[in-house]
């Protein structure tokens, strides 16, 4: 799987149902990439287009049950191995670690922000 359907699935996982252009500006690509992108995973199950219920006009993709697995799968892949890797760290700096765990955290919740803003 690309890093961008990756990333995909990662955002409807974590912002829920988007439209195909709100998609395509959060993970940087143009409209008609992203459409073929969320065509393919449509294809693989992994997402559905559903219509919006408070615009029928509009159509949103959802993440489908497997779509969702494959996310919480790669994350737990993600904690385990970060958990092997910290499990061969020293004391010191198992602790320099945790001390900068408030520092990493802010960093994420920033690049959340920015992921969710659509780029100009």
């Amino acid at each position: 799987m690309s890093l961008t359907s990756a990333a995909t699935l990662a955002t409807l996982a974590r912002t829920g149902p988007r439209r195909i252009t709100d998609l395509a500006a959060v993970e940087g690509v143009t409209q008609p990439a992203m459409t073929a992108l969320v065509r393919v995973m449509e294809e693989s199950g992994l997402v559905e287009r559903r219509g919006d219920p408070s615009d029928k006009r509009v159509t949103l993709v959802c993440l489908t049950e497997a779509g969702a697995s494959y996310v919480r799968t790669r994350h737990q892949a993600g904690v385990h191995a970060f958990e092997r890797l910290i499990g061969e760290l020293t004391g010191d700096e198992v602790e320099a670690l945790a001390a900068a765990l408030p520092a990493l955290k802010h960093l994420a919740d920033l690049e959340n922000q920015d992921r969710e803003r659509p780029k100009q």
